[in-house]
């Protein structure tokens, strides 16, 4: 785990694993509409979820949670919103921004997840 690009890759997967055994479905990954992208989106008896992953090396002075601010959250609601518009024939369902922080420490892997993290307001 050399690069900032690798730490990533496995934090999603880690992510996606950690998702799939506490029920969801995984309905896509990195998907990507112009600029805006979504780490992960997924299904449960909830709703839809879209998922924001932060990975980092250890030793971290925070949890990567704080690294989603007011523009990332900007940022995933619209990529959320373009990804909505492409599904055809979704039912309507309750729709949730969550986000999982993964910390890796040698041999040891911290995942927290924060269900429906922040909540959009639209004016």
């Amino acid at each position: 785990m050399s690069n900032n690009k690798t730490i990533g890759k496995l934090g999603e997967d880690a992510a996606a694993d950690w998702l799939q055994k506490e029920g969801h479905n995984i309905l896509c990954r990195n998907w990507r509409g112009g600029r805006v992208e979504i780490d992960i989106v997924t299904s449960d008896e909830k709703g839809i979820h879209f998922v924001e992953v932060k990975s980092r090396r250890a030793p971290v002075a925070a949890d990567p949670v704080v690294n989603v601010g007011y523009r990332k959250q900007q940022h995933l609601q619209a990529a959320a919103l373009k990804w909505l518009h492409t599904q055809k024939g979704l039912p309507k369902q309750e729709v949730f921004f969550d986000i999982i922080t993964v910390i890796f420490d040698k041999t040891d892997t911290t995942i927290n997840y924060y269900p429906q993290a922040f909540i959009p307001i639209y004016v």
